[in-house]
């Protein structure tokens, strides 16, 4: 009877646990990818078990994996779309293709370890998709975005082959640490440089601007975040090759310089200069026609994508050229990149991406002031029609180099930087079974740049001494960065509830290494600079050239995002950072952030209230942020060499303190608060983005003073704190919706952004040796301010304020007392400098597109209202606009007895070095323009003719870039573009007049216009 009863209840035991595995028996796990009809993956899309709440959202590359019953049904959706049931009847792979709803297609961005439906965000995110940024044909994908988006400024640091662009978004926060955003390639923090990314390979960019969006990165994250996905192929595509190209020619912009004439007349003028032995009046040489060369722009992209049903996969090569107007200036760059998703099995998936890079920069060292500078009343041939070596103006002499005599140079005087760079990311990814939804990823970043410099300049070269010994000098520097990244991703649909959780832990080194050398008296020129141990004259190894550091970050991160039957939203985000150059004790810092939407278009209400308005979405977030990008060891103080002579020929080396440690250095970090609306109106036809922010930073990274009894200079310190405010609005629409045949799209972007310094070091309302005060901008110039020039019939008070002084002086603005006459009571001294704000009032970008059939014209400008733009073509610092005649002068109208009321002063009068004084004011000019950057006319070739090729898609153009300025003062009076070309340090003959930090239009290569011809090919 006993065994009876046991043999009963083992086999209840076995029916019941047999039970799971029959349930189990009668699911199936589907995989399955969603397309649109062009084949493209929809990212984002919902994939819901019909009348359950078993759901989840394709990725990336548009697959899903979902556990449902073998007779189940599922139900696709994405918004702008039809949706679609599919009854799965067992099976367990699925090809879903989605039509195009009558309504424009909503926008998928990528936010940060993820991807997510436009109206579901509640940060501030811009976002570009590749084709929209090559509109704009650029070898640097920061100079496609000048005037795209609200909120970022992108302005030019020089003009010379393959530079990179300064980028800000939001304003400048940091005096000393970085204000560069962040730039993530395909999920991982990028340790290159934009440049170093092919245009051509972009999928999509987005740009993170609030705290709420970028708190995930933490200290990475705080100047915003650049998100830059590369394209990659999709599961059952069929292979795809794509070629696109370009060729173009650049016409340089000429710097307006005096002709013969106008030069005789202004040394004439000024009294002071007579011709030198090669300069007669009846000679007019235009020194740039005889310098510059038509310069040459091409690229050529191919790229090879597909996938089976378990894998995708994306390989690409491209090259780039820029040969600059200025002779022997060019950038090559050479990339390879690969991109490669496989899936193991039910649960695993492994991939990696590969970004690699070779570029070459050639032809830093040629300069324009040489050439500018040089009279035009030089005859610079020979009697026998040979070039002169040097030519001798009324008191100087100077070495000429036109493009035929630099062409004969090419190999002895000469600049080279190469630089190669790995860029590597590899991932796993498992789905943990009986878990929907719930998968674990681990990301290994593998990041290598190598730089190699050299220079060499041949005996005599560039210089009036025939026999001046050769030079040469080469530099090497290597960065290595490692990056593991371990991610614990829940994702969900509950009906109504849409979920996302994440968790990540995260930590990363990076090491850089950099040493130079420098020598003279090379024995051949051509060892060029390959081997400077054999260097005749000094090896010269500085203490200043040579560099180490290494720096890690340690990470825990943690956000969750719900959404509530698409009208309310929040997101909550939680990060904290460990940083290895702060101080012990103060290396951790958190940050948290918040923000929420509501969707009021979505409510029941809503149809009885503003029919004509589609869409409208409330956002508010708040956010923390923190900066530690001060140079590693600040902690720890610096030593500096000095040496010391010991007897007729010895010397020895000492060492000083030339910065005291802090070791209670900490983190400089951002608080802010972001509101936002999203609206759209008449059927979408009309849709846009307002915001408002406001982000104080505190405890901001500052070098403080020392006085000098302390024996030393500064140290570093938390000090100060900063402030920028502002508005954004994006607004896009479509005019013309193939209206018989003509389409018409437009899109303007505005905004503003209000800086101000709220705090300095130990209260104090002024920094003037840094050019900083409290209540103004980060950004000023001090100096005095140009108010006119000085009339004849001024001459009592000119006698008090400026003694010694001339009719035709430069007046400046004058800050003291006057007395019972209206004279003033003293002389112009430096308190009557001004705080001169450089920051524009308003500025943004435009974009509109017409097409009609197969043909389309696009065009792309930028704007700006207000601010101050400082050319040194004009200033004292220049040394091109001294008024004297010796040498050659930009082409101004100056005052002369006749003409009172020019803008220049009189030649030859008061001066202060060589300069007429005050003259650094004649390089003040209002900023505004409004600038045609691009215009861009396309044929798509028809299908019924391609087809019959094997051509899916043939598209030519042709592009002008640069073609108009209008409403600039600057180019008003220059004829030039009014961007800035330099920093504030560089190509001006005095760089310690105007801060590095602030950007200028300087003697650097000009800017041209380029014509551009180009086709994309797909079969």
């Amino acid at each position: 009877m006993m065994n009876h009863m046991k043999i009963k209840l083992l086999s209840l035991l076995f029916f019941v646990c047999l039970l799971p595995v029959c349930a189990f028996a009668q699911n199936v796990t589907v995989k399955g990818v969603v397309k649109d009809a062009n084949g493209e993956p929809i990212i984002g899309a919902s994939v819901l078990q019909k009348g359950t709440t078993n759901g989840i959202i394709t990725d990336l590359d548009g697959n899903f994996t979902l556990n449902i019953p073998q007779n189940g049904t599922i139900i696709v959706s994405y918004v702008g779309y039809v949706s679609q049931e599919i009854s799965v009847n067992g099976k367990t792979s699925l090809t879903v293709v989605l039509k195009e709803d009558t309504e424009l297609l909503e926008e998928v961005v990528v936010i940060g370890y993820g991807t997510a439906k436009k109206s579901d965000v509640t940060g501030s995110i811009a976002s570009m998709r590749g084709e929209e940024l090559r509109a704009v044909q650029t070898g640097n994908i920061s100079s496609a975005l000048q005037g795209r988006v609200a909120g970022v400024e992108m302005q030019q640091t020089s003009s010379k082959p393959g530079a990179n662009m300064q980028i800000r978004i939001r304003g400048v926060r940091s005096l000393n640490a970085s204000n560069d955003p962040l730039v993530v390639l395909d999920g991982i923090p990028f340790a290159g440089s934009l440049s170093d990314i092919n245009p051509s390979d972009i999928k999509s960019l987005d740009i993170l601007k609030d705290a709420s969006s970028t708190a995930i990165y933490g200290s990475r994250g705080a100047n915003g975040v650049i998100m830059v996905t590369t394209h990659k192929g999709y599961t059952e595509q069929k292979a795809q090759i794509t070629y696109n190209g370009y060729y173009g020619i650049k016409i340089a912009e000429k710097y307006p310089m005096m002709n013969g004439k106008e030069f005789a007349a202004l040394r004439a003028a000024a009294g002071k200069y007579s011709n030198g032995m090669d300069e007669s009046d009846d000679v007019n040489t235009d020194w740039q026609d005889l310098f510059y060369q038509t310069g040459i722009t091409t690229s050529h992209d191919l790229n090879v994508s597909g996938g089976g049903k378990t894998n995708n996969y994306s390989f690409s090569m491209g090259y780039f050229n820029d040969k600059g107007v200025v002779p022997t200036q060019q950038y090559n760059r050479f990339s390879l990149r690969g991109a490669l998703d496989q899936e193991v099995g039910k649960y695993i998936k492994v991939g990696f991406v590969t970004n690699n890079t070779y570029n070459i920069t050639e032809g830093g060292n040629i300069g324009l002031y040489g050439t500018l500078s040089l009279s035009p009343l030089v005859n610079p041939y020979n009697e026998d029609g040979s070039w002169k070596r040097t030519v001798k103006m009324s008191t100087d002499e100077q070495y000429i180099y036109p493009r035929e005599v630099l062409k004969g140079l090419k190999d002895i005087w000469i600049q080279e930087n190469k630089a190669f760079g790995s860029y590597n990311t590899v991932y796993g990814e498992v789905k943990v079974p009986g878990v929907e939804g719930l998968k674990y990823r681990i990301n290994l970043g593998l990041n290598f740049r190598y730089g190699n410099g050299g220079s060499f300049t041949g005996m005599g070269v560039n210089s009036t001494n025939a026999s001046e010994p050769s030079s040469a000098s080469i530099s090497n520097s290597l960065t290595t960065n490692w990056a593991v990244e371990n991610l614990l991703t829940y994702d969900r649909i509950f009906g109504k509830h849409k979920i996302n959780v994440v968790g990540m832990y995260s930590a990363e080194q990076t090491t850089y290494n950099k040493s130079a050398v420098s020598a003279r008296d090379i024995p051949a020129e051509y060892f060029q600079y390959f081997n400077l141990g054999q260097a005749a004259g000094e090896i010269s190894v500085k203490p200043g050239d040579q560099s180490y550091w290494q720096a890690g970050l340690m990470s825990y991160m943690g956000r969750a995002m719900y959404s509530y039957d698409d009208k309310y939203m929040a997101s909550v985000t939680f990060r904290a950072d460990a940083s290895s150059r702060l101080a012990k004790g103060n290396q951790w810092h958190t940050y948290p952030a918040v923000s929420i939407g509501w969707n009021i278009s979505k409510e029941g209400f809503w149809e009885n209230l503003l029919t004509k308005v589609d869409e409208l979405k409330l956002r508010v977030g708040y956010g923390e942020t923190s900066n530690q990008s001060v140079d590693p060891y600040k902690t720890l103080g610096l030593l500096a060499t000095r040496p010391y002579n010991f007897g007729p020929t010895g010397y020895d080396t000492g060492y000083y303190v030339s910065e005291l440690p802090n070791t209670n250095l900490g983190w400089e970090y951002s608080q802010t608060w972001n509101f936002g609306l999203d609206f759209s109106l008449l059927s979408r036809r009309i849709y846009g983005t307002f915001e408002y922010y406001v982000q104080n930073t505190k405890d901001v990274l500052l070098s403080v003073s020392l006085p000098s009894t302390a024996g030393v200079g500064s140290y570093m310190a938390n000090i100060g704190s900063t402030r920028n405010k502002g508005f954004e609005l994006s607004l896009n629409g479509v005019i013309l919706d193939n209206y018989n045949g003509w389409s018409w799209d437009a899109g303007i972007n505005l905004y503003s952004n209000h800086n101000e310094l709220v705090s300095l070091a130990s209260g104090a309302d002024r920094d003037e040796s840094n050019w900083w005060f409290k209540g103004h901008p980060i950004d000023v110039i001090y100096d005095y301010e140009k108010v006119g020039l000085w009339q004849e019939d001024e001459a009592a008070a000119m006698a008090i304020a400026e003694p010694g002084g001339n009719a035709g002086m430069i007046k400046v603005k004058y800050t003291g007392d006057y007395d019972a006459n209206g004279l003033p009571t003293r002389a112009i001294n430096t308190s009557d400098r001004q705080i001169i704000s450089m920051e524009p009032k308003w500025q943004g970008g435009f974009n509109t597109r017409v097409a009609y059939k197969d043909f389309d014209l696009s065009v792309v400008g930028a704007f700006k209202n207000g601010g101050t733009l400082i050319s040194t073509l004009y200033s004292s610092t220049g040394y091109l606009n001294m008024l004297t005649g010796r040498r050659g002068n930009v082409s101004v109208d100056y005052w002369t007895p006749d003409n009172t009321g020019a803008k220049y002063p009189k030649p030859g009068g008061a001066e202060q070095s060589d300069n007429p004084k005050y003259g650094s004011t004649l390089g003040y000019f209002d900023a505004s323009y409004l600038k045609i950057r691009t215009i861009t006319l396309g044929y798509n070739v028809p299908k019924s003719f391609t087809s019959k090729y094997g051509i899916s898609n043939l598209r030519l153009y042709a592009t002008v870039q640069n073609p108009f300025v209008f409403f600039s003062p600057y180019h008003d009076e220059s004829g030039c573009d009014p961007e800035p070309n330099s920093y504030g340090n560089e190509n001006q003959a005095v760089t310690t007049g105007l801060k590095s930090r602030l950007l200028i239009i300087g003697t650097n290569s000009p800017n041209s216009t380029n014509y551009m011809f180009g086709l994309n090919l797909t079969f």
